[in-house]
């Protein structure tokens, strides 16, 4: 049983490592406001255009740095869930129609 688990936390040890190596990224008004999160869901970088930032007022650029985080986050969220399936499914061969 302590064979199993240590080949689980090595597996998510595995896991979130693969996972910080994928990107997804997200953009909005006009691709001016960039963000972009890797697959263990954290915001790893913010662009906002200069431009941007002299046409918005300030709850405008919070409201559009939110959506694009927001969305990103969700990309993110689909890729990690993508990567889980296929790690169950090939560990246990059958239950990756568990997740779906």
């Amino acid at each position: 049983m302590f064979g199993k688990l240590a080949e689980a936390k090595k597996m998510a040890a595995e896991m979130k490592t693969k996972m910080a190596a994928i990107t997804v990224e997200s953009a909005v008004y006009n691709n001016q406001i960039r963000v972009v999160a890797n697959g263990n869901r954290e915001i790893v970088d913010v662009k906002i255009s200069p431009e941007a930032i002299a046409s918005l007022n300030q709850q405008q650029l919070e409201h559009f740095v939110k959506e694009a985080c927001n969305q990103a986050i969700q990309a993110a969220n689909n890729v990690a869930e993508s990567e889980m399936k296929s790690m169950m499914g090939g560990m246990l061969p059958g239950l990756g129609n568990l997740f779906s």
